[in-house]
């Protein structure tokens, strides 16, 4: 008996669960790899960025880069902070009434609500792989309680009930845990490395918040 066998003689019950379990496992695998180089570009995007703003970067240089690139990250943070700085500040000189607590407070609102943006779209898709690996094997053991219940109803109809005649209906239902397992491991394994990376790339994040509107700050006094 091989796996392809058994399944092609499970129940129709039992094959549309397998059918099920093995879309969701695709589906899984395809956003298993696009978060992988995502998170990963993030990463080291981050990183090139870095190393370019704590250089000594003429800040205002560099924001005519990062506007000129494909910003991500760390990069669209400083980019929406320092650009709400620069509107702020200018602001502040025509008015000559607005404080230096609104200019930082504006910029820093909009560095939050940028990290916010990033971080969902790092963290997009993922609540798909947690579902996968929390209801992946309950779906396969309801198609192996139902094959089994199927292969002991079959027995009313035999004289004699033999291990042979037990066997086939038995595996074929297991086939379908092992399905549901295939499937929800991967995406328990993905999700939890997953969300270890985005929070890795949440603290760095709130780490260049406050130390750029530190350096904001200095800048107005």
């Amino acid at each position: 008996m091989s796996i392809i066998t058994l399944v092609l003689h499970a129940s129709p019950v039992v094959q549309a669960v397998m059918g099920i379990l093995l879309i969701m496992s695709f589906m899984s695998w395809w956003y298993i790899f696009s978060k992988h180089f995502s998170i990963s570009h993030a990463r080291k995007q981050t990183e090139e960025f870095e190393n370019r703003f704590w250089n000594g970067a003429d800040l205002a240089s560099l924001y005519d880069q990062v506007r000129r690139s494909q910003a991500l990250g760390m990069e669209k943070i400083f980019q929406a902070g320092f650009g709400e700085f620069l509107k702020l500040r200018q602001r502040a000189g025509e008015r000559g009434n607005m404080e230096l607590s609104d200019v930082m407070e504006g910029s820093r609102r909009a560095m939050r609500a940028a990290c916010q943006r990033e971080l969902d779209e790092l963290d997009a898709h993922t609540s798909f792989l947690a579902t996968v690996g929390s209801i992946s094997p309950y779906i396969g053991l309801f198609g192996t309680v139902w094959g089994i219940m199927n292969a002991f109803t079959g027995l009313a109809n035999v004289g004699q009930a033999t291990l042979a005649t037990v066997a086939p209906g038995i595996a074929e239902a297991l086939v379908a845990t092992a399905i549901g397992l295939f499937a929800a491991i991967p995406a328990v394994v993905a999700y939890n490395r997953f969300a270890n990376e985005v929070d890795k790339l949440a603290n760095r994040f709130d780490t260049f918040i406050e130390e750029f509107s530190n350096i904001l700050q200095r800048q107005v006094k």
